[in-house]
């Protein structure tokens, strides 16, 4: 397993929309393996593909809290397939927008139609900070940032900060 680098706001990456696995084989069981252990060095709970390069729909996260064993789950292909009336707000980072967070209202239960690390397909019904997750991490898979979700003014001024310190390390801007 490799640990990746992270693509950061505002490389124009994070914006493209990523395409569906076809086959499942061992170079996309080590592209999930290379996610969790990204993910796990960073630290964060969910990770998309998108987010170290890979413009590929698959996306990593454990929920699980401090102390309990880890939980990793394996997203291929996902696609929100029901989403509830009720909403639920919950405050988000990112690890592509890292230290900065804001509260973000999204459906509060969801049900994801989606391949496992085996191939396997699956529904999961989830609520909660798994549902806020998964949501948010589908979003990158679809060039949507959390940041989308928040006031215009709110996000421009984000966009600006990370733009001027990527200028700051020479890194190409939006």
């Amino acid at each position: 397993m490799t640990i990746k680098p992270l693509i950061i706001l505002p490389d124009p990456i994070l914006r493209e929309v990523s395409k569906p696995i076809e086959t499942m084989d061992s170079e996309v069981r080590k592209l999930a393996d290379d996610m969790l252990e990204t993910m796990y060095d960073a630290p964060g709970i969910g990770l998309a593909a998108i987010q170290i390069g890979v413009a590929r729909r698959m996306l990593v996260l454990d929920v699980s809290k401090d102390g309990e064993e880890k939980a990793p789950l394996v997203f291929i292909n996902p696609e929100v397939v029901s989403a509830s009336e009720t909403r639920s707000v919950y405050e988000e980072g990112c690890l592509s927008i890292p230290d900065y967070y804001a509260e973000v209202e999204r459906p509060a239960v969801i049900t994801v139609k989606h391949l496992d690390r085996d191939g396997k397909e699956r529904l999961t019904e989830a609520d909660g900070l798994l549902a806020t997750c998964l949501q948010h991490e589908i979003d990158h898979l679809n060039g949507v940032l959390f940041i989308d979700h928040i006031s215009k003014l709110k996000r421009e001024m984000v966009i600006r900060k990370f733009t001027k310190a990527a200028k700051l390390r020479g890194s190409k801007a939006l």
